[in-house]
């Protein structure tokens, strides 16, 4: 039985603001709206989404392929510096190429943010950056939900993410089946840190300094801020790779150089007794540039190459797999979707019946 005399308590009075929460609704819609692909039916607030199927059959094997991921302690930098209108480039990145190294096509996004305190021009510069990274993409932004934590989360605390649903037809799908001895392995560049690493880079780069001083430029850094380098959004190779391999781009597999570095993602690439060499060694190091933000993160935290190459991508974003013969012909049309490569190794035999792994022709 409710006690006499209950003092009333709205919504609105427990820290959730429903009519912002509209208004934030009202502020992403053109955003949103920019993603739309023609399979989209319908349009925001519906209990689901709807996305139309039907080219699906004109597949010979429709594999649908998903992916999810969040942003992780990249934001807590982001709140730091009142940046936010990147971090959803973040968070798309991370979960489309992830499922492009199969071959799959990104169709639709969806998305999960939750807040401390919901302000609808804060939610809006999120979700912009979350619609700009479909676009780059090629997949539709077709729902989502903003969460109000008050009591949970301090009120300028978010969390993001995210989830991806993409295709590819089964005579298309790449992966380590495909690579044999002797194959290439190319590297695209990445454009920085990306979105892993943050906790080793906020305790050793970030934690007791203002913001004036993350924002001063740094000679070490080609003179650019400490905030710049380490909020450039991560690079989005997904439809550049797809549109290359549209075009007859000769690929056996790919690896999305992410959380474990290379040392823990090149090696998913690889088959039963085939394994990554790697050329890292020589007086010049690596045969590929890494940028200055990543050298920098590896001297403050004073880690040692093995360590390195397990955290951070070290300027490899992506790694394409190709047949020696196939190689010009993978680098031109690659090229030709503005993706420049590098060649960063080879697959060489490994022990028989054992998982592929990534071995370092400094360590061999």
């Amino acid at each position: 039985m409710m006690a006499e005399n209950t003092k009333h308590v709205s919504y609105a009075d427990a820290g959730v603001d429903t009519a912002e929460g509209a208004r934030a609704v009202d502020a992403i819609k053109a955003a949103v709206a920019a993603t739309n692909r023609p399979e989209v039916i319908g349009g925001l607030g519906g209990f689901g989404s709807c996305f139309s199927a039907a080219a699906l059959k004109d597949m010979e094997e429709p594999i649908l392929v998903s992916g999810t991921d969040g942003v992780g302690t990249k934001l807590a930098i982001a709140q730091l510096l009142d940046r936010h209108e990147t971090v959803g480039e973040d968070l798309v990145a991370m979960c489309v190429d992830d499922i492009v190294p199969m071959g799959a096509e990104p169709l639709f996004f969806l998305d999960y943010v939750a807040i401390g305190k919901l302000r609808a021009e804060h939610v809006a510069k999120i979700v912009g950056g979350i619609a700009e990274g479909c676009r780059k993409s090629g997949c539709a932004l077709v729902g989502g939900e903003m969460a109000e934590h008050p009591g949970v989360m301090a009120a300028d605390d978010y969390d993001l993410a995210g989830f991806v649903v993409g295709v590819v037809d089964r005579p298309k799908l790449l992966g380590p089946e495909l690579v044999r001895v002797g194959d290439v392995i190319l590297g695209i560049p990445s454009s920085g840190i990306h979105s892993n690493g943050y906790s080793l880079v906020r305790k050793v780069a970030i934690e007791g300094r203002s913001v004036e001083e993350l924002e001063t430029p740094l000679p070490e850094l080609g003179g650019e801020s400490l905030a710049d380098a380490v909020m450039r959004p991560t690079r989005i190779y997904a439809g550049q790779l797809l549109a290359a391999l549209r075009a007859g781009a000769p690929v056996h597999a790919m690896a999305h150089i992410t959380g474990g570095g290379i040392t823990e993602n090149l090696d998913r690439a690889m088959p039963e007794g085939v394994d990554a060499l790697v050329y890292r060694g020589g007086e010049d190091g690596p045969a590929w540039d890494v940028p200055p933000v990543i050298s920098y993160m590896v001297r403050a935290a004073g880690l040692t190459t093995e360590e390195a190459y397990r955290t951070f991508n070290m300027g490899v974003g992506m790694s394409v797999i190709c047949a020696p013969e196939d190689v010009e012909r993978a680098r031109e049309l690659l090229a030709e979707q503005g993706l420049e490569t590098f060649v960063m190794g080879e697959c060489v035999a490994g022990e028989a019946g054992a998982k592929g792994k990534v071995v370092y022709d400094d360590e061999r």
